[in-house]
């Protein structure tokens, strides 16, 4: 089965200048990073700030290049030119600031940006505006100035204009960073929708724990290597680990490792409020008995 991302030993370098243009120092970015990720599946990158997360994001729509090892989207190496226009199409990327990606005076316009820069027919340009604005829940601000959203709206309509490319896969690279929980809550509910309804691939970057409780796998990242990979549950067993990692955990979880170290027989990993409230119940019922 064709992997959707591959990495083969990444290793990416940043080249720090003096004025004058010699090499002052180099910074291993990204170390020797091997991972895949399947067609379908919603993957999410933790970690700190500096970890290499966003670097790495940043080379699954080749906007940066390997310095030693290689790339695939879709089984076309990101350093072959002339497939670069079909990775950015297949591969699309939503950042922190919707600011940075809205072009358009009106909504609408600037969704149907990139379909017309990719030559899309213009019927069905505004087919796809019309379906790409309904599956993030903007279709009635189409004819409204992106300046009188909110940041979270801003960003439903930066996903929007992804969308309309028809692309097989998304990376969000800390989307929610510059919104309030509101804002959050809402571009975290259409990265899952996309995911399960339209089937398309899913890579979010984040140091928001709660957030990645939906991924079906997570990588951990620090100093540039993958320091743990597994599900959520698996990786937020390990509260004393992700915090050597200076990570937290989801306050419900933190709250479960904390009643269970107190004595309470609970599980590891209790990912949402409402599976806690079963296991105390379960707990209550077992001493009622």
């Amino acid at each position: 089965m064709k992997k959707m991302i591959k990495t083969d030993n990444l290793v990416f370098e940043y080249i720090r200048r003096d004025e004058e243009g010699n090499v002052e120092g180099i910074t291993r970015a990204i170390d020797k990073v091997n991972l895949d990720v399947k067609p379908g599946e919603f993957i999410a990158i933790l970690g700190h700030n500096g970890s290499g997360k966003s670097t790495l994001a940043k080379h699954f729509n080749a906007l940066l290049y390997p310095t030693e090892g290689e790339v695939f989207v879709d089984g076309m190496n990101i350093e072959d030119d002339q497939h670069l226009w079909d990775i950015r199409q297949e591969a699309g990327m939503v950042f922190q600031n919707p600011d940075n990606q809205i072009i358009g005076q009106v909504v609408e316009e600037d969704v149907g940006f990139g379909p017309e820069n990719m030559g899309v027919p213009t019927d069905e340009i505004w087919e796809r505006v019309d379906e790409s604005l309904k599956t993030v829940g903007m279709l009635q601000f189409r004819k409204s100035s992106p300046n009188h959203l909110s940041g979270g709206q801003k960003q439903r309509v930066s996903i929007a204009g992804v969308i309309a490319m028809h692309p097989k896969c998304i990376i969000f690279d800390e989307p929610t960073a510059m919104l309030d929980p509101n804002g959050r809550k809402d571009v975290i509910r259409a990265a899952r929708a996309l995911n399960q309804v339209e089937n398309i691939t899913i890579i979010l970057i984040t140091h928001y724990m709660e957030e990645v409780i939906y991924a079906d796998r997570v990588f951990v990242m620090d100093k540039g290597h993958v320091e743990m990979t597994g599900t959520p549950r698996e990786i937020f067993s390990q509260v004393d680990k992700l915090k050597d990692l200076r990570l937290g955990v989801p306050q419900v979880t933190l709250l479960a490792h904390e009643l269970r170290k107190a004595g309470l027989p609970l599980p590891e990993g209790v990912l949402t409020r409402e599976e806690l409230v079963e296991e105390l119940k379960k707990i209550k019922n077992k001493e009622n008995n």
